[in-house]
């Protein structure tokens, strides 16, 4: 692990150790947690975007063999 310093608000201090003293963890393992769970959540909206962004890439394109017939003649020939 890297040690890391970081600054807060007298607000996020107060809250974060209450939270901390409420759910008995220590103050730097609730900011381990609340950067993990902001890394999952960026990664999934990341991940969502270029999902998005790719959908449909294939569409409209008349430089592609027909995939349906494709499709059709491998299932024939596994018969």
């Amino acid at each position: 692990m890297i040690r890391t310093q970081i600054y807060l608000t007298d607000a996020e201090r107060a809250a974060l150790s209450a939270i901390s003293i409420q759910m008995g963890k220590k103050q730097s393992e609730l900011i381990r947690e609340a950067v993990d769970e902001l890394i999952a959540r960026y990664s999934e909206t990341r991940r969502q975007k270029i999902l998005n962004k790719a959908a449909g890439i294939w569409k409209n394109r008349d430089d592609l063999p027909d995939f349906g017939k494709l499709r059709k003649d491998w299932d024939r020939s596994l018969s």
